[in-house]
């Protein structure tokens, strides 16, 4: 995203009193324990939740390349309900190595991808499990209702991260439309995929970042960014995974 684009984004989310968001649940509700056993929390050693992720194989979490921080300070949560509570569910790993996508770029948000290698394989059982990926190149339908769970922010002003994991539903947006003159006007790279509602109120939010979009059963969005969080004019932006599902098997395999 140009640096200009970037500073009109934010003075209109200043003029609309909602603040401007590149880590995109608003309008949601708490899932039931264990329903969605394959999303992930990234927290820092201190136990401090930032992003969400998802276990694609024993050993391996997506997540967006915006998330990357210090390795050594990183924990990785699977079977994790409530961020406060130990409920005995829940398995913890160390990172073994990150692969951020060699196209990633921080400004405009392109390639938002990464891989996380665990430092041991996940244990799968009823509360820890294996999401499945769309092939290279598959689309998903304009409208087709999508699922995008994690632990953000539950409100765009004032907002604190959900304790418990939260999921909302959130129909495809076409992309020329999200591209658009009154949505992102032109900012979007082919990297992207958008989902939200013309009228706004549900989307995904800070804290949420890095998290699942499952589509007819399959991972096909990364939570990536958006202007604010519900926004009538702007859907949240995803990584579209299915573009990179060869790079995520080439990866995977050569380790």
């Amino acid at each position: 995203m140009s640096y200009i684009f970037q500073l009109l984004l934010l003075l209109q989310s200043l003029l609309s009193g909602q603040p401007e968001s590149e880590s995109r649940i608003i309008g949601g509700y708490v899932t039931k324990p264990s329903s969605v056993t394959y999303i992930v929390s990234l927290k820092t050693t201190s136990g401090k939740h930032f992003c969400g992720g998802s276990l694609i194989s024993r050993c391996w979490v997506l997540t967006a390349a915006h998330c990357l921080t210090d390795a050594k300070q990183t924990m990785i949560v699977a079977g994790e309900y409530s961020l406060s509570t130990f409920e005995g569910t829940e398995q913890f790993f160390k990172t073994s190595r990150i692969f951020v996508h060699p196209d990633y770029n921080s400004s405009n948000k392109n390639a938002d991808i990464m891989l996380i290698m665990l430092n041991r394989p996940a244990q799968l059982n009823r509360f820890v499990s294996i999401v499945a990926l769309p092939t290279q190149g598959a689309i998903v339908s304009t409208g087709r209702l999508c699922r995008v769970s994690g632990w953000g922010v539950t409100s765009v002003i004032g907002g604190s991260v959900s304790d418990k994991l939260r999921d909302v539903q959130v129909p495809v947006v076409d992309m020329a439309s999200c591209n658009s003159s009154n949505s992102y006007h032109g900012y979007l790279t082919s990297s992207m995929m958008c989902a939200g509602y013309s009228y706004g109120a549900k989307d995904a939010c800070q804290g949420d970042s890095g998290g699942p979009l499952i589509c007819e059963g399959r991972l096909y969005g990364v939570v990536s960014w958006g202007n604010s969080c519900g926004d009538p004019r702007y859907p949240g932006v995803y990584t579209s995974v299915a573009v990179f599902r060869n790079w995520i098997d080439n990866i995977m395999s050569s380790q």
